[in-house]
C-alpha cells in the first residue's frame, strides 16, 4: 500500500532555496513599507514601530542566513527546513499579535509557509508544522485576547484558520508526492531511454550492413560506421542523401511516392555493387530505414556454405565410397585376367574407366579438403617450374618441349610445395588439353608483378580461349565442358592458391587460354621460423 507519509523521499535543495528566497523577498518588501510609509505603521498597533523593524531586520537576516546555508552546506536537510519554519511561525506570530491578532489577515502569510514546506519537506513532518503554527496561533490569540483586548469570538476564525493549516499541509504534500513520484518516473524513464538509445546505438554499430536513417525532408540523420565506409562519407553533419549518393536518393523518392521497387542496387565506394532495401518506420517525422548489403560478402558468405557443404561430403566420400570404388578396380583387374572375348574387354575397359573417373573425383575432393593445411616455404620459380615440367611430361608421356618456362632469376614464391604442384597440374593439363599440341603451345611465364613484392605466374595456350559466356562459370564447382570432366580442376586450384595467401584469376584475352596466378615472396617472413627458403 502506497502511504503519503512514507518515507522514501530525497531533499530537494533547488525548491528549498527558492522557498528561502521568496521569505527573503517577502520580508524586504514589509521593511521596505515599513520605512517608506507611514500607512503601514499604523497597521501595528500593539507594538512601536521600531520593535516592528527591529523584528523585520532580524528576521531578514535569518532567513538570509537560512539561504546561504542551504547554498553552502547541502545537509541536515529536515532540521534546516525545521528551523526556517519555526522562524516563519514566530515571525508571523509576532507580526499578526502586533497588528491585532487573526482578524489582521496575516494568517494567509502562515498558509503559504507550510504550504511550501509540505512541497519540500518529508512526509511526517508535515502534521508537526501544521500542529506546530495551530499550538502558537492559539497560544498568540489567546494572549492577546487577555492582554490586547482582542475579540474573543476570534477563537471561531483561529479554529476555522488552524483547520487550514492541517488542510494546507496534507494537500500539498499529496500533491508534491506526486509531483515527486512524476519526477521520479521521468527520471527512469528518461534513464532507460538513454540505456535503449546507447544498446541501439552499439547493436547498430555492430551489425555488418549499412544503416542509414532518413528523415522527411531526405536528410541522412543517423547512420553506422558500415554505412559511412561502403559510401566512403562521413555522414556527421546531417547532409541530403543526394549529396553522398544521387542514384540512392532518387531510388527513394521514387519508392516514397509508392511509384517504385523498395530496393535498388547502387555502386560502393571502393568500386564494389551495394544492395539497397528501404523499409518505413512509424515515426511522426516520416523517416525511413535504408539497409546496405554488400553484394560481394553475400556472394562470399554464400561460397562459405558451399565450401562447408563440400567439406562434409569430403568425410563421407573419403569413407563411403573409395573402399568400394577399390574393391570394383581391383575385381575388374581380376576379369581381365581371364580372357573370354572381345565383349568382355570393351565392357572392362568402359568399367576401368569409370572406376577412374570416379576416383579422380574423390581424390580432387579429398585434395580440397586439405587446402588448410599449408606448410609455406620460399620457392624458386626457375626451379620447381623445370622440374615440373619433366615430371609431368614423364606423367602423361608428352613431349617436354610441349611446355616452355621462362622465368626471371629471383623469382620467388612464397607457396606450399604439394599444393603449388597441385595447381601447376590442374592448369597445366587444362591448357595442354586445349592447346594445338605443339612444341611452346603452352608457356610458364615467371616474373615480378605490380607490385615489387608480388610475383605473378602465367599459363598460358594457344587455343581457342575461353568462350566469353562461360568465363564467370570456370571457377565454379562441377562445372565443366567435358564429358568425362570433374569440374573440380580450376576450383581446386583457386581454393589452394588462396590457402596459401595468393590468387588465380582468368587472364584477359579471349583468343588464348590464359590464367595468372598472383603470389608474394614476402609471406613467408611473416609467417615465423618454421618458412624459409627452399631452392629445391
Amino acid at each position: 500500500m502506497k502511504l503519503w507519509l512514507s518515507s522514501s523521499w530525497e531533499p530537494n535543495w533547488r525548491s528549498f532555496q527558492y522557498f528561502n528566497l521568496y521569505r527573503l523577498i517577502v520580508a524586504g518588501l514589509v521593511a521596505a513599507g515599513l520605512l517608506s510609509s507611514t500607512a503601514w505603521q499604523v497597521v501595528f498597533l500593539h507594538a512601536a514601530p521600531q520593535w516592528v523593524l527591529a523584528i523585520g531586520g532580524l528576521y531578514s537576516v535569518v532567513v538570509g542566513c537560512g539561504l546561504g546555508l542551504s547554498l553552502a552546506w547541502r545537509r541536515r536537510f529536515n532540521l534546516q527546513l525545521s528551523s526556517q519554519v519555526a522562524v516563519d511561525i514566530l515571525a508571523v506570530n509576532a507580526a499578526m499579535y502586533a497588528a491585532g491578532g487573526v482578524s489582521s489577515g496575516f494568517g494567509i502569510v502562515f498558509l503559504v509557509t507550510l504550504a511550501a514546506a509540505s512541497l519540500v519537506g518529508r512526509g511526517r513532518l508535515v502534521l508537526l508544522y501544521a500542529a506546530l503554527a495551530t499550538i502558537a496561533l492559539l497560544l498568540m490569540q489567546g494572549y492577546g485576547v487577555l492582554t490586547e483586548g482582542f475579540d474573543a469570538a476570534s477563537f471561531v476564525q483561529a479554529g476555522f484558520l488552524s483547520a487550514g493549516f492541517f488542510a494546507t499541509a496534507i494537500l500539498a504534500r499529496l500533491l508534491g508526492q506526486r509531483v515527486m513520484a512524476n519526477e521520479e518516473l521521468a527520471r527512469r524513464r528518461g534513464i532507460e531511454l538513454e540505456n535503449q538509445r546507447r544498446i541501439s546505438q552499439q547493436v547498430i554499430a555492430r551489425v555488418l550492413d549499412g544503416v542509414l536513417v532518413v528523415g522527411g525532408d531526405g536528410r541522412v540523420l543517423r547512420s553506422n560506421p558500415v554505412a559511412a565506409a561502403m559510401l566512403g562519407e562521413d555522414f556527421g553533419k546531417q547532409r541530403p542523401l543526394a549529396f553522398y549518393s544521387r542514384t540512392l536518393a532518387e531510388a527513394v523518392d521514387v519508392w516514397r511516392r509508392g511509384g517504385g521497387s523498395p530496393e535498388a542496387v547502387i555502386a560502393a565506394a571502393g568500386g564494389g555493387t551495394l544492395q539497397a532495401r528501404f523499409e518505413p518506420t512509424e515515426s511522426s517525422d516520416r523517416e525511413v530505414l535504408v539497409f546496405l548489403e554488400d553484394i560481394g560478402r553475400i556472394q562470399e558468405k554464400a561460397e562459405q556454405l558451399k565450401l562447408a557443404s563440400l567439406g562434409r561430403l569430403t568425410a563421407s566420400i573419403a569413407h563411403e565410397i573409395r573402399n568400394p570404388l577399390a574393391a570394383i578396380s581391383h575385381a575388374g583387374e581380376l576379369l581381365r585376367e581371364e580372357r573370354r572375348g572381345e565383349m568382355q574387354d570393351r565392357l572392362l575397359k568402359i568399367l576401368n574407366d569409370n572406376v577412374g573417373r570416379l576416383d579422380r573425383i574423390v581424390q580432387d575432393i579429398l585434395d580440397l579438403g586439405r587446402r588448410d593445411r599449408a606448410q609455406l616455404e620460399a620457392l624458386s620459380l626457375a626451379t620447381v617450374l623445370a622440374e615440373f615440367v619433366a615430371e609431368f611430361a614423364e606423367a602423361t608421356g608428352l613431349a617436354p618441349a610441349l611446355v616452355s618456362v621462362h622465368a626471371e632469376d629471383g623469382a620467388v614464391l612464397c607457396f606450399d610445395r604439394s599444393h603449388l604442384r597441385q595447381v601447376l597440374w590442374n592448369l597445366v593439363a587444362n591448357a595442354v588439353r586445349h592447346s594445338r599440341g605443339l612444341p611452346g603451345s603452352v608457356g610458364l611465364h615467371a616474373h615480378a608483378g605490380a607490385d615489387p613484392r608480388q610475383v605473378e605466374l602465367h599459363v598460358i595456350d594457344d587455343g581457342p580461349g575461353v568462350p566469353a559466356e562461360i568465363r564467370g562459370q570456370v571457377f565454379e564447382p562441377f562445372f565443366t565442358t567435358r564429358a568425362s570432366g570433374t569440374g573440380l580442376g580450376l576450383f581446386i586450384a583457386r581454393e589452394l592458391c588462396e590457402a596459401n595467401g595468393a590468387s588465380l584469376e582468368l587472364g584477359p584475352e579471349v583468343d588464348c587460354g590464359h590464367f595468372i596466378v598472383s603470389g608474394r615472396y614476402d609471406t613467408c617472413q611473416q609467417e615465423g621460423p618454421n618458412a624459409g627458403f627452399a631452392a629445391n
